[in-house]
């Protein structure tokens, strides 16, 4: 789906200011995404690493669709993405035990909101080059 003229404006608008803290925290996230990427190769992962993965991915797409309804909208495919994904991978989906990965295919998209973790005692954030 492509996004008309009047949609963007409507849209860029609304998103002129971040918050305080909301753009530093978007570049991290970014960056620590990258390194992610950069770390697991094709066999670098495990059910827990990729469970926390789609928690990141549904955290920031709910957070982002917050913005604008529209927005949260066409975002609604990454969730059913990240749904699909864990029933892939056989991992919970909302409340749901662990599904065999070849028995939860045909089993829609549910909604749910990811637990959110701390990062532990003695965290003292990422470095950057800057």
């Amino acid at each position: 789906m492509i996004l008309g003229g009047n949609i963007i404006g409507t849209v860029m608008d609304s998103l002129e200011r971040a918050a305080p803290g909301v753009e530093q925290h978007a570049e991290l996230a970014v960056e620590t995404a990258c390194h992610l990427a950069d770390l697991a190769g094709p066999g670098g992962w495990s059910a827990a690493a990729a469970e926390d993965v789609l928690d990141a991915i549904d955290t920031l797409t709910e957070a982002l669709g917050g913005a604008e309804p529209e927005l949260a909208r066409i975002l609604a495919a990454v969730e059913t993405a990240t749904g699909d994904a864990r029933r892939l991978l056989g991992i919970a989906v909302d409340g749901q035990g662990a599904v065999p990965p070849s028995a939860g295919a045909a089993v829609p998209a549910a909604r749910r909101r990811p637990q959110r973790r701390g990062l532990g005692p003695g965290f003292q954030g990422i470095r950057t080059g800057r």
